[in-house]
């Protein structure tokens, strides 16, 4: 946990900003894999974890914003609780830490509730993204289970967001943190990498090297040679020599902060002629990207650079041609680029988006477009802000199945060269990516240095086996 006053003031920032009454935050319950007693390895809602800091199941606090006052509802451990567990911290400990003196049972907590909907005070709650927690919502609150989304406090959301947008110090050092040991992550996987091996293995590595160093995947890994498939979590191929292996994973570290990174690199020693010549098209967009990044830029003009920065490689590959321009308005670079550029990250690897993306990435003024593909899964948009963390992580993605439908429909002939195109039919993907955080002047690239050139990646496989 970070000091006693940090969430003290949290709770205080955040009161400030809500009109009245009192705001309701669940904490995560343990959720069973296969029987009650066998669970998944518990997670604390990040929402609960930024105000309170309090990593145990089955908890839920009253923030009166009217009377400054939080209170904290859940049950100290029985004796069949320590047999089972070992004698831990008591609920008013855990309270104490974070500057909580009102501790009462979770039984209590319907009489609470009941008392401030007969004072006609409001009630403001986050959107429940967890089926107990939704459920939980409908009896507690007396809400139809239908409408439960409906009933999220958009004045909450608003005031959560802009405050856990902007990153502290001590946020900034936890997330570098994470950040530090997903680059080891990356870096014992081009380590060990080798034709022959198999990409369960290799995972194992990565989970491995997360654990050792105190934290654990801040996501399932992506680490596959098929990296044309946006979001691979099956580790089943076995490497083999002229393949490009994909490896986006990150860290968590124990305090809920993320890391996510992404490199590419060979299978075997080297990058082949054609693979060097992508590679340098999607590393040339990320650093285009980058440079761009300060306060006041919206991030949507970032991701629009980086379309622009990628046709332009992808004329040079003879893949596209025709103007710039023209070609990333129609969307043509989505052939080959079907994903937005990057993302909000802190407590959550894509930070805060059960809150809803409209209100994370996007403004009253600046609409998230969710319909257009290229565009729908932009997640960030806004103008940037000193404190910020994010991703920057560019790539291209040759998927065959897209390539056929587009070749078919013969859509954008005045752009794409379809017969060159083919070449590539089982080429892969190449994303880069780094962490980044805005400064009051520009950003500065968060965690130790990761080999991303391809002189540093072929140094590091060169010596790997």
């Amino acid at each position: 946990m970070f000091s006693k006053q940090t969430y003290i003031a949290r709770r205080a920032t955040l009161s400030k900003q809500v009109s009245g009454g009192i705001i309701l935050l669940l904490g995560n319950g343990e959720s069973p894999i296969n029987f009650k007693d066998n669970a998944y390895p518990f997670r604390q809602d990040s929402t609960f974890l930024y105000y309170l800091g309090i990593q145990s199941p089955r908890l839920t606090a009253i923030i009166d914003v009217d009377g400054d006052r939080t209170t904290l509802f859940g049950d100290e451990l029985s004796m069949d609780d320590i047999i089972w567990m070992g004698r831990q911290e008591t609920l008013q400990e855990k309270a104490e830490k974070a500057g909580i003196s009102d501790v009462l049972p979770l039984s209590t907590l319907p009489q609470v509730i009941q008392k401030a909907q007969q004072g006609r005070r409001p009630i403001h709650f986050l959107p429940p993204y967890r089926a107990e927690n939704h459920l939980a919502l409908s009896r507690l609150l007396a809400i139809p289970d239908p409408d439960v989304l409906q009933a999220a406090s958009v004045e909450l959301i608003r005031a959560v967001v802009a405050q856990r947008s902007v990153k502290s110090a001590d946020e900034i050092g936890e997330i570098e943190k994470a950040v530090d040991i997903s680059v080891a992550m990356h870096l014992a996987a081009m380590a060990v990498a080798r034709p022959g091996m198999s990409e369960n293995e290799l995972a194992a590595s990565v989970q491995y090297t997360a654990q050792k160093a105190g934290g654990s995947l801040a996501y399932p890994t992506i680490l596959t040679v098929r990296g044309e498939i946006l979001h691979n979590h099956y580790h089943g191929n076995i490497l083999a020599e002229g393949q490009l292996v994909l490896n986006d994973s990150g860290a968590e570290t124990a305090m809920g902060y993320a890391g996510d990174l992404t490199r590419t690199f060979p299978a075997g020693k080297q990058f082949t002629a054609v693979q060097k010549e992508a590679y340098e098209v999607v590393l040339q967009a990320l650093q285009t990207a980058t440079d761009a990044l300060k306060p006041g830029v919206r991030y949507l003009d970032i991701h629009f650079l980086s379309c622009r920065t990628l046709v332009e490689g992808l004329k040079a590959l003879g893949l596209m041609h025709g103007d710039t321009e023209e070609a990333v308005a129609a969307g043509a670079h989505t052939l080959f680029f079907q994903c937005g550029t990057g993302h909000m990250l802190g407590l959550d690897v894509h930070d805060m988006e059960d809150l809803g993306e409209q209100h994370v990435g996007y403004t009253a003024t600046l609409l998230k477009d969710t319909t257009t593909f290229g565009l729908k899964s932009l997640r960030l948009g806004k103008a940037l802000q000193a404190g910020y963390v994010l991703t920057v992580e560019p790539g291209l993605y040759f998927i065959p199945e897209l390539i056929d439908q587009w070749k078919a429909a013969n859509r954008f002939p005045q752009f794409i060269h379809y017969q060159n195109v083919e070449a590539f039919r089982r080429f892969g993907g190449i994303r880069i990516e780094d962490n980044v955080v805005i400064t009051e002047t520009g950003y500065r690239i968060l965690g130790k240095p990761l080999a991303k050139t391809i002189p540093e990646i072929e140094a590091i496989r060169g010596g790997a086996f």
